[in-house]
């Protein structure tokens, strides 16, 4: 059996449209961090089973707590601003009854982000590829924020992508990288990694050329520019909240 696990807070708007684009998984796990809207509500009155599980800043944690609750062998996880096609839900249910063959623990999905009424197919999400369905007992997810699945398993890669509808305003994009780089600053400093006045002005700079330049950003247009400005934004926050918590030490 594929359990879905779905990982949200405040996603009204975005949950019953994720919970229809995975009916075909044999269960459907929703881990809300203590949601004030109506999402709770929508994804049980559309099939999902909810565990409220505060998120404590750790994405990790609570994807991994979302994997031990999980009843499925295999388990799918899914965000719920991100849509799943018919011939990615036929192209998963095949490649699992082929893996026990093929030895896999894990697979790779494109991702492709769809913002204000473009699909960006070049930048740093251009070819994004993410390990999102794994074998329940064959690894586990580690790091705060940008959390990654730890797994000595075969991993293989999926060909079809998954739809991904973020932020679709500035000002919600805003808000969450205000919120992430809150999470990452403080995951850095824990590491005792130090921002030094460089960093500061280097880092988002590069990070603004590889977008838009390296990775062909300009090829999007006008969203494209936009996505390589904020992402640049999003690296000077990172190194400026950093330096911030040092000196408060």
């Amino acid at each position: 059996m594929i359990s879905a696990v779905i990982l949200v807070k405040n996603e009204e708007k975005n949950i019953v449209d994720c919970i229809k684009g995975l009916r075909w998984c044999g269960e459907i796990l929703v881990v809300d961090d203590n949601s004030t809207d109506k999402t709770v509500e929508l994804a049980k009155k559309n099939g999902a089973r909810v565990i409220t599980h505060s998120l404590e800043n750790d994405f990790s944690r609570q994807r991994n707590f979302g994997l031990l609750e999980a009843k499925g062998e295999w388990v799918f996880f899914v965000d719920a601003d991100e849509r799943v096609s018919e011939s990615l839900a036929f192209e998963i249910t095949n490649r699992i009854k082929e893996s026990p063959s093929e030895h896999y623990d894990g697979f790779f999905i494109r991702r492709i982000d769809n913002m204000w009424g473009k699909k960006l197919l070049h930048g740093e999400t251009g070819n994004i590829k993410l390990l999102r369905l794994v074998k329940k007992t064959s690894g586990k997810w580690e790091g705060q924020v940008h959390e990654v699945w730890k797994t000595k398993g075969v991993l293989g890669e999926l060909k079809n992508p998954i739809s991904h509808y973020p932020h679709q305003t500035i000002t919600e994009f805003l808000e969450e990288i205000n919120f992430y780089t809150d999470i990452r600053a403080k995951e850095l400093h824990k590491k005792g990694i130090k921002a030094h006045w460089w960093s500061v002005i280097v880092y988002p700079k590069a990070k603004f050329f590889l977008n838009y330049i390296i990775k062909m950003g300009f090829l999007d247009g006008i969203p494209g520019l936009v996505f390589a400005i904020l992402m640049s934004f999003h690296s000077f926050l990172v190194r400026g909240k950093l330096w911030q918590l040092w000196q408060k030490k």
